[in-house]
């Protein structure tokens, strides 16, 4: 009697397909991979550079990026993701990560100021301030522009790397440079000509979440703006997830609730847990705790 054919398994790999780049999408790959994730990513770049760090995971060997080719239309009872350039991706589960966008254009010379519109930003604003601290040998006077929770947050983190920090809610026309190197902005000027000067320019401006492609395909959408999630990054639409500045919890936008890595990695967990037992749903859990 002969001995039984060896069985193959016929359960496909799990398709993750992510619309959208930066740092959250970035992150969440990383975390897949960190957990030896052994379906494939797709990553649909809605990007117009390519960061070293989306170019490093594009040479993981499950990880494809469509470099320039952003998700323009979700099929969620087909499941599938058709790009601008009409090309057709098929998916087992769906992160949206398409970030947010500021609502005014930029104020001129926006480039030489800090910027704060995420959590994330925190750690960046805190090195630049010890540089500042360093070059001018005291505590800096730093110009907040801004309203709402980002500029409310970036005034904690000011005050906390030891920023004697000054705000207005009046919107500059531009930036009065600074007098060295490491100052790259020290002051603003409004339309009347008036201005306000100190050592340091932190831009704490509205932002709303990039949230059309998912309106489109009839997800929940928070009356404030953003993909509505549960605790579990969970949206209203089983398959797809929302992560980042794209997503809102409680009507707050994502990046100013938790931390790239960290909703990232409770995001990874979910997704993990989806595609061993597709059938059962995951026990939702709660948002990592803000950084």
């Amino acid at each position: 009697m002969s001995a039984p054919a060896p069985s193959t398994s016929t359960v496909p790999a799990t398709r993750i397909v992510i619309a959208g780049a930066g740092p959250a999408a970035q992150a969440l790959v990383s975390q897949l991979n960190r957990a030896r994730f052994t379906g494939t990513i797709t990553v649909l770049s809605n990007r117009d550079d390519n960061p070293e760090e989306l170019l490093e995971l594009a040479l993981l060997p499950q990880v494809s990026v469509r470099f320039g080719q952003p998700a323009s239309h979700i099929d969620p009872e087909n499941r599938t993701v058709a790009t601008a350039d009409g090309m057709e991706f098929s998916y087992d589960q769906l992160v949206i990560a398409t970030g947010s966008a500021p609502v005014a254009s930029p104020v001129e010379g926006a480039n030489r100021c800090l910027s704060y519109s995420t959590i994330d930003d925190a750690a960046r604003i805190g090195e630049a301030v010890s540089a500042v601290s360093r070059e001018l040998g005291r505590r800096p006077l730093g110009i907040l522009v801004g309203t709402g929770a980002a500029a409310g947050q970036a005034e904690a983190v000011l005050r906390a790397r030891g920023v004697r920090p000054i705000r207005t809610t009046a919107r500059p026309a531009a930036v009065v440079p600074g007098t060295s190197a490491g100052l790259a902005a020290s002051g603003v000027i409004f339309e009347d000509g008036s201005s306000m000067n100190g050592d340091l320019v932190v831009l704490a401006e509205e932002r709303v979440s990039r949230d059309g492609l998912a309106a489109s395909a009839g997800l929940q959408i928070a009356a404030t703006g953003g993909i509505v999630i549960s605790k579990d990054f969970r949206t209203s639409v089983p398959g797809i997830w929302a992560l980042g500045d794209a997503a809102a919890f409680d009507g707050v936008r994502l990046g100013l609730l938790v931390a790239a890595a960290s909703a990232a990695g409770a995001c990874a967990t979910q997704l993990l847990t989806a595609a061993s037992a597709p059938s059962v749903p995951s026990a939702p859990s709660a948002l990592p705790a803000a950084a």
